[in-house]
């Protein structure tokens, strides 16, 4: 559960930017293999309000070892999810016919949650999908301070501000179908980090029963700066580029008092 103020102080950007120099001097930084990724193509989807600037360590890393990340064309992930969901399926479609195979999603938070819609809806277009600290269960779970610069966002797309969420996105049948999208069961293989040291998302959201869901020691804010998360990434991705492996089906920590997402 949240504690508060101190969720709050840990998540901030500079706190995230604390663990650069800590990943730059990792093992897991320098310790490439130019053709692990056998250009693979992986469309990288930041969180709400974040941009590209959460997961550039991730492009970074990525492209080292033979991998081909782009931008997933969202922003910083604040518009309207219909909008958004459109602009990432069309990027997916166009990295995809890019490197003549289906792609990865890397998501972070929000972005997971789009990523995860789009291999449920076109798996044809997925090799795998990552998300890192997405509230799959109930995407208005996050902190309440969150929460509070959502409905702002509502308030001023109400008066008549373009490219952000609407009222729309948090109620109603909009809400209501892209939550039946985001329930939908995965036909591709995908993994789960979660923090339960998480400021903004509860870990319990990120349990998605379709997914392997595996647990680090980060802030949601830093997840793509820490060394170990990229050590997850490491072996994961080069068995999905090498097709050799899979993501299993994982028994994730009891949630029994949260929403659950059936997967078939």
């Amino acid at each position: 559960m949240f504690d508060g103020l101190r969720s709050v102080a840990r998540e901030s950007a500079f706190r995230a930017l604390w663990d650069v120099p800590r990943l730059l001097r990792h093992p897991v930084w320098h310790n490439a293999d130019p053709d692990e990724g056998g250009g693979l193509g992986v469309v990288l989807v930041p969180g709400f309000g974040a941009g590209g600037f959460s997961l550039w360590p991730a492009g970074w890393w990525l492209r080292a070892r033979g991998y081909r990340p782009v931008g997933s064309g969202v922003g910083l992930t604040v518009g309207c999810t219909a909008q958004l969901l459109s602009t990432l399926l069309r990027s997916t479609e166009e990295h995809a016919e890019r490197t003549g195979r289906p792609v990865v999603l890397l998501g972070q938070s929000r972005g997971g949650g789009l990523a995860r819609m789009v291999a449920a809806r076109r798996p044809d277009l997925v090799h795998g999908l990552v998300m890192l600290g997405s509230p799959i269960l109930d995407p208005l779970g996050a902190h309440p301070n969150v929460m509070r610069i959502v409905r702002f966002l509502t308030r001023l797309a109400a008066a008549g501000v373009p490219g952000l969420l609407d009222d729309d996105c948090l109620r109603g049948p909009c809400f209501d179908e892209h939550i039946q999208h985001l329930a939908e069961p995965l036909r591709v293989p995908a993994v789960s980090i979660f923090s339960r040291s998480d400021g903004v998302v509860p870990w319990e959201l990120c349990q998605d029963p379709c997914a392997d869901c595996v647990e680090v020691h980060s802030t949601h804010t830093g997840m793509g700066f820490d060394p170990h998360v990229y050590e997850l990434l490491g072996p994961l991705l080069a068995g999905w580029a090498s097709g050799t492996m899979r993501a299993s089906s994982s028994s994730p920590p009891d949630t029994s008092s949260s929403p659950t997402v059936a997967c078939g």
